[in-house]
């Protein structure tokens, strides 16, 4: 089958030109020596030590010099991340949890904040990412603010900082904070480098070996005035999650008709069932699940990754470089439910006449944990979706020296991310059978169908077809800035001006079905040993056969689009800033200072065909941000911190657009409207900190911090005139006309159920501990051992991603030739949604704990070998309801296996 997914050729060989130069002129520069020092953006102590202790020496050191609070994770070497995932390598540092689809991470919650509060950047500007979500959390592609960083390889990278404190010249948008991430570039290393990994990943699920493969080469000429970088990361990866679902647990007497069916075979009921809901009968109050289900989501993904990166050194008060990044992630799914309707159903393929035989009720009454049933029917979902990430970056940056006292620096880039989705779901009905499920004796549950046969073709009856559709997100980014520093004795003064002009384009569309016979297109399912490795019953059955179904031109990837659904949303910003960096001496100690101010305006576009008109809504809004960062060092080894600033975070674009609205002529109501007039979450930050440097290599360290949030958003209802913007629209509906002059939107005000701001206010507030030390006061081996762990606490209103705790855990043992280590990385259970879905008060993700191991053997100065092991544990994912309030109801219940990597590196 096809996957309508390519490589993107042209851009690929674009970089592969510059990697063939840069071979071909190695030869006659190899033996160069280079004296200049690379350039970067903060001067970091040259350390002996190397690997992942040098790696944490280096960032120990950005930490300890910053004006603000901060966090690094350094490459062990040039184009060797210390993790496999880029998300995976941020969440050690504290304050930072992450989220994982099919196994990897793909977001980051920052001090408790969901995923759009975090701004990321790329060497230098803000940038897009986007995918899809590959299990059964959910497939919808990422249009939102917040960032995908699954999208990309980790050893395109050569440092990542988290920024937790403002500053002036650090653009708006993150309350959480702010990641930047660095690619590599050839002054960072002078002269000739060239290295080549591979790796062979084997998953214990999928009993399949995936390759992981990349290549850098680096070199300087011209007496270290020019320099040329290429890199490219590719690999494969197979993914395999199977486990049990309820799709929500809901009341009997909220789903469907209400109703069991013949309930007069039901002769055993264990437990009490109680009537709090005032039905007829007790029995029709109990929670159950709405469809137990089997789950498998088969998912065979790959990533390219490529950077190119030229700098241009003509003098030493003179620095060019262009950066470009191009990344692509493509998927290719099979996902496969069985499940079984329980009550009565007003649905298509009339599930009704269920007969329960039996019954076991938890000790409140409310709950159906165990039950035997007949005449049960069931849905068998295949699901065919393939999606591609496609991101590309250019960056042209300029570093000028214009005299002794004064520096400038100018950037402009563009970045753009293509995210596009295709699914087609089909249902399969069966004929009734007997079915039973047991969820007493854990998360998931046990199940029985009795004599019926699931791999019998004759007992599936029809095919319904769930869905058909495309969906295409499509982000820009132009950014355009102007830094000027004048440096003073002990201070500096900087001013700078930066533009962004972004968009977001959501397009959708919507196929056609024809009906067929699914026992002339079905197939065995896909695995023999389907709920491996599960405290849970999981039975193979038929599947669809997609190739088949396209051979035959049953499927087909034609899509009409669907006008009314799209939108675009568009913001440009214009900001200036004013800053100023000084030492001051009080008595023996050192005041690090930084203070500043951050104005900036912003304009907000959205457009949408409403009614097959073109609406276009336009915003505007200013703020201004001061910001503080004080560090005084107390002593040689203690340094206090204090900061203060005024930060803010741009609505979710889905609150922004305007597609879709309902309106009602008669009840003057507006319904499905976002509102482009928001104005941004705003929030008054304070950290306080104390970090002791107790020996080389060595820190504990305490940060408090609290933000309250003075300007936030919420969903009311609110009466007030359509606006104006939309008039045309409704004069042109021939439901109005039919109600005219009823309902005039120029006088008649309605009833908008909208997201607006509000100022009620509250408050994330927390600390963090970190503690790092290599174990030098032991003797001989054990001062090889060394530490990395920290600890964070928030406290805060219930809120999207917050885990109360959260830490990491890392003990290494490193020496010239060989070394390893073991990391543990633990959070709480986490919102997900409120209310949840059904009639949940909370739906809510179980917080797992996560084992990683890596170690490494130098068999030469050049051959080094590794063998890693990720998810050692195999941990279980969970997602659960919390029902009428308390309630542990599982949604979700799976795994994916543990991954082990095999690998070689060669460095030339």
């Amino acid at each position: 089958m096809k996957s309508g997914i390519m490589f993107n050729k042209s851009v690929i060989a674009t970089h592969v030109f510059a990697a063939m130069y840069l071979a071909l002129s190695a030869q006659n520069v190899y033996a160069q020596e280079s004296t200049d020092e690379a350039a970067s953006e903060d001067d970091i102590e040259v350390i002996d030590v190397k690997g992942f202790r040098g790696s944490l020496v280096k960032a120990l050191d950005a930490k300890r010099d910053a004006a603000n609070v901060r966090d690094s994770i350094m490459a062990e070497d040039i184009g060797k991340f210390p993790d496999l995932n880029v998300a995976e390598a941020i969440q050690r540092v504290p304050g930072v949890a992450i989220s994982r689809e099919g196994g990897e991470g793909r977001n980051i919650t920052l001090r408790g904040f969901s995923p759009g509060f975090t701004r990321t950047t790329l060497n230098g500007m803000e940038v897009p990412a986007g995918s899809d979500g590959l299990d059964s959390g959910g497939v919808t592609v990422n249009s939102s603010r917040a960032f995908d960083f699954n999208v990309f390889a980790s050893e395109l990278f050569n440092r990542i900082d988290i920024q937790k404190t403002q500053t002036a010249s650090i653009e708006e948008g993150g309350i959480a904070g702010t990641v930047d991430m660095y690619s590599a570039r050839p002054f960072d290393s002078p002269g000739f480098l060239s290295t080549i990994s591979a790796k062979a990943g084997y998953n214990d699920l999928t009993e399949k070996v995936d390759p992981r493969m990349a290549f850098l080469i680096s070199n300087t000429f011209a007496d270290d005035t020019l320099g040329a970088l290429f890199s490219v990361a590719i690999s494969d990866r197979t993914v395999r999650q199977e486990g049990f679902g309820s799709v929500r647990w809901q009341p009997t007497n909220q789903i469907g008709d209400g109703t069991w069916g013949d309930t007069s075979q039901l002769t055993t009921i264990n437990g009490t069932p109680s009537d709090y809901c005032g039905a007829e009968e007790a029995i029709s109050c109990l929670w159950v699940p709405r469809l137990p289900r089997a789950d498998f989501f088969g998912n065979d993904q790959k990533r390219i990754g490529v950077t190119t990166s030229l700098q241009y050194k003509p003098s030493d008060d003179m620095l060019f470089t262009l950066d470009v990044l191009h990344s692509e992630l493509e998927n290719d799914r099979r996902n496969y439910n069985s499940m079984e309707w329980l009550v009565n159903r007003d649905a298509p393929g009339d599930f009704q006449g269920q007969t329960p035989l039996s019954m076991t009720v938890d000790e409140t009454g409310k709950i159906l944990i165990a039950g035997e049933f007949d005449n049960v029917t069931s849905w068998y979902e295949s699901r065919y979706q393939v999606s591609d990430s496609t991101f590309d970056q250019y960056v042209l940056s300029g570093d000028i020296q214009l005299s002794d006292t004064l520096l400038l620096d100018v950037m402009a880039g563009f970045a753009k991310n293509d995210a596009d989705r295709e699914e087609i779901r089909y249902y399969y009905r069966s004929v009734p059978h007997y079915y039973a499920y047991d969820y007493s004796n854990g998360d998931g549950a046990n199940v029985s169908y009795g004599d019926y046969d699931m791999t019998d073709p004759d007992n599936y009856v029809d095919a319904v077809n769930a869905s058909n559709r495309n969906d295409r997100v499509k982000k820009t980014n132009y950014t355009a800035k102007i830094d000027l520093q004048y440096l003073g004795d002990r201070y500096d003064i900087k001013t700078g001006l930066a533009f962004n002009d972004r968009e977001v384009d959501y397009q959708t569309g919507d196929g056609v079905f024809t009906a067929f016979d699914p026992s002339q297109y079905s197939r065995p399912f896909p695995y023999s040993d389907f709920g491996s490795g599960l405290d849970v019953t999981l039975v193979p059955f038929l599947v669809a056969d997609f190739d088949k179904l396209e051979q035959d031109g049953i499927l087909t990837h034609n899509y009409t689009p669907n006008t009314a659904s799209s939108w675009v949303v568009g913001e440009k910003t214009t900001a200036l800033y004013l800053e100023y960096n000084g030492d001051v001496d009080i008595a023996d100690m050192l005041l690090r200072t930084n203070f500043g101010v951050r104005y900036v305006n912003t304009e907000v576009t959205s457009e949408a065909l409403v009614g097959d008109s073109p609406v276009s809504v336009q915003r505007d809004y200013n703020n201004f941000l001061p910001s503080m960062n004080l560090a005084l060092e107390v002593t040689d080894d203690v340094i206090a911190r204090l900061s203060y600033a005024r930060s803010m975070t741009r609505p979710n674009l889905g609150s922004l657009n305007i597609a879709s609205p309902v309106f009602g002529y008669t009840t003057f109501t507006v319904s499905n409207l976002g509102n482009p007039g928001l104005n941004p979450y705003e929030s008054n930050d304070v950290d306080m900190g104390l970090e002791w440097y107790f020996d080389e290599e060595a820190m504990l360290a305490v940060n408090i911090f609290n933000k309250e949030i003075v300007t936030s958003l919420d969903t009311e209802i609110v009466e007030k005139l359509v606006e104006e913007e939309f008039w045309p629209v409704i004069y042109a509906d021939p439901q109005y006309q039919a109600t005219a002059p009823l309902g005039d939107p120029a006088v008649q005000s309605y009833t908008h159920n909208i997201p607006v701001n509000n100022n009620d206010g509250f408050s994330v507030k927390g600390y963090e501990v970190m503690y790092q030390q290599p174990f030098t006061f032991f003797d001989r081996w054990l001062s090889n051992f060394g530490v990395v762990a920290n600890y964070t606490h928030v406290s805060a209103e219930d809120s999207t991603g917050l885990s109360p705790n959260s830490y990491n855990f890392t003990l290494y043992y490193e020496e010239e030739d060989y070394g390893a280590r073991v990391s543990v990385n633990k959070r709480d259970d986490y919102l997900l949604s409120e209310p949840g879905g059904n009639g949940h008060a909370q739906e809510r993700k179980f917080g797992p704990t996560h084992v990683d191991f890596s170690s490494f053997y130098n068999f030469s100065e050049q051959l080094t070998f590794s063998f890693e092991i990720i998810n050692l544990t195999d941990e279980i994912e969970r997602i659960y309801g919390t029902g009428d309030g308390d309630m542990d109801l599982t949604r979700e219940f799976s795994h994916t296996g543990t991954q082990y990597f095999v690998g070689a590196r060669y460095t030339f």
